[in-house]
This record gives C-alpha cells, sequence and structure tokens, in this order.
C-alpha cells in the first residue's frame, strides 16, 4: 500500500501517530512524516505491506484534516 501525507496541510495534531506508530511520526518541524524505514522520495511519501494496511486505513480515517491518502 502507497501512503502519502500532505505535510503543508498538517496541523501536527498526532493522531496518526497515537494510533499507528509504527508508520507516522511527528517531526521537529510539528508535521507528521512516513517513518524513514517506509519512506520512499520524501518525509511525506511511502510504502507499507498488508500487515499495517488497516493501521494506515484507520490513521487516514481519523486524520481531522484529512492529509492522508493511500493507494
Amino acid at each position: 500500500m502507497k501512503v502519502s501525507i500532505n505535510r503543508e496541510e498538517c496541523i501536527g495534531c498526532g493522531v496518526c501517530e497515537a494510533l499507528c506508530p509504527e508508520v507516522f511520526k511527528l517531526q521537529e518541524d510539528g508535521k507528521s512524516a512516513i517513518i524513514e524505514k517506509y519512506r520512499k522520495s520524501s518525509q511525506a511519501t511511502g510504502e507499507v505491506g498488508d500487515d499495517l494496511a488497516s493501521c494506515v486505513e484507520n490513521a487516514k480515517a481519523s486524520c481531522p484534516v484529512s492529509v492522508i491518502s493511500t493507494e
């Protein structure tokens, strides 16, 4: 599963990190990012296995500003 974060619109609430710390982490700038293990070209894009798909989808559904997208 590919996952991305619109970091410009992220409000840094920490919901994604709280629900799915295996994939998301708040950075020093206060915005969420994909942890290095799953990153692709930037902090905002990554790819995770099927074992983390439900975790990512839960974070996506719970994001108050809908900045997480998957495909």
